[in-house]
């Protein structure tokens, strides 16, 4: 991304501070400190109590991974992971780091094998992770090699727990976790199924991207409608999400974590807009017209009340859903000032070739370069370096103050509040006394 007038890879010192300056303002629910993005010390903290904590992870989709064989490289947080499926059809997610000398062992995006070899000293693991093979195990003559009380079940890879639910395969590091759909909850998982309702899923294509933002601005972005109506030009020209129209922003209601930011778009592809709105929204314009209408038709395939639900689920899932154009994104994590984004566009085994050919020219909505995503992205770097090396360091967040989860209108921040009431339980993050 372009960044010539940027001072590159410098973070302010007072923007870094360890954890035992990290104190949040006395006014917690409608202000958000800068360090939360910047620390490193907040993001070390983070792997360990929110990736490897007790969370469920998207990893990967069984569409990916559908033979006996078959594998994917992929990461837990910022960790490497391997997801392969085994022999007895079983799935297995584990780390790519070799019990040895640490090499990560899969080099490779996706394939099909028997089992992995690390590239050093060649040793071997099957597709559950377990050290199968020690060259030179007993050295050479009965001279080297490892001590007689050496055991190959001791020195696999760490693996991690698995759940799947309708073909979306998820991991974690702890045994607390609770089961995937409690972890959910209920609202969550009626709209989880809509796209994945069991129907055999059809890969149709990657992207990946490098945003230089704090993760977790991806999730706020995704609680975020104000931004949505006054960004991006195709939500409200084209009526997909413009004040006026059906739509919600949900937090689930255990935690205030997970959530879904969903509209329903009228018939009319342009959008009709009073007069005292269009004012307020400079990237409306009269003017903006397709040369060729199909890019927005709408097939309604699901029994859903929404023509787009765009789903956060803690901590590194987005399910996509924009009228016909689906897809997956995996947040990675990439110290405090980066994040890696892992688009997967998917289809339905049964479709016709010519949905398939409509769910990709859809497809251009989405992606790093898409008439959606790509504002996102630079909006959010800009939002990343005015953090880093400003003089001031708060965001204030008091859009439809006084609420805190879901919200029915589209000028709220009240999700943004609920996610970090939660975090900052996770983190346990001290906040400030308010002055008498």
């Amino acid at each position: 991304m372009y960044q010539s007038q940027a001072l590159i890879g410098i973070t302010n010192a007072r923007k870094n501070p360890p954890l035992e300056q990290c104190v949040w303002p006395a006014d917690a629910m409608n202000n958000i400190p800068d360090w939360v993005y910047t620390s490193q010390a907040i993001y070390d903290q983070e792997i360990e109590r929110i990736f490897r904590g007790d969370t469920w992870n998207f990893v990967a989709l069984e569409a990916e991974i559908p033979n006996p064989g078959d594998y994917k490289r992929g990461y837990v947080g910022a960790t490497a992971v391997v997801i392969a499926r085994a022999e007895d059809n079983t799935i297995s997610v584990f780390e790519n780091r070799c019990a040895h000398r640490g090499a990560e062992f899969c080099r490779s995006s996706q394939g099909n094998t028997k089992e992995f070899v690390c590239p050093y000293h060649q040793w071997s693991y099957d597709l559950k992770g377990n050290l199968q093979g020690v060259p030179f195990k007993r050295g050479i003559n009965k001279v080297g090699g490892m001590p007689a009380d050496f055991k190959n079940a001791d020195h696999g890879t760490r693996q991690l727990r698995v759940a799947t639910r309708n073909g979306v395969i998820f991991a974690t590091y702890s045994d607390k976790t609770p089961p995937l759909e409690e972890y959910m909850t209920k609202e969550i998982v009626e709209e989880f199924d809509v796209p994945f309702s069991g129907k055999r899923l059809k890969i149709l294509g990657y992207c990946r991207n490098e945003l230089p933002c704090n993760w977790k601005m991806y999730h706020e972005n995704l609680k975020d409608p104000y931004h949505a109506t006054l960004l991006h030009s195709f939500l409200v020209v084209f009526g997909l999400l413009v004040p006026g129209i059906k739509s919600i922003v949900f937090a689930d209601k255990a935690h205030g974590r997970h959530g879904f930011m969903a509209s329903a778009k009228p018939d009319e592809i342009y959008a009709t807009v009073a007069a005292d709105d269009k004012a307020e929204m400079r990237s409306f314009s009269d003017n903006l017209r397709l040369r060729d209408e199909r890019f927005l038709d709408y097939v309604r395939e699901f029994n859903s009340p929404w023509s787009a639900n765009m789903m956060t689920m803690w901590p590194n899932l987005i399910v996509q859903r924009q009228m016909n154009t689906m897809g997956v994104r995996q947040i990675i994590p990439n110290g405090p000032n980066s994040m890696v984004m892992q688009w997967t566009m998917f289809g339905y085994e049964n479709d016709t070739p010519e949905m398939t050919r409509h769910r990709l020219r859809q497809g251009n909505l989405m992606g790093p370069a898409g008439f959606l995503g790509l504002e996102d992205n630079e909006a959010l770097k800009f939002v990343q370096e005015g953090l880093r090396n400003s003089s001031t360091g708060n965001n204030v967040v008091k859009l439809d103050a006084g609420h805190q989860g879901t919200a029915r209108n589209l000028i709220s921040e009240s999700c943004i509040r609920s996610l970090y009431r939660y975090y900052r339980d996770v983190m346990d993050i001290r906040v400030a006394e308010k002055a008498a």
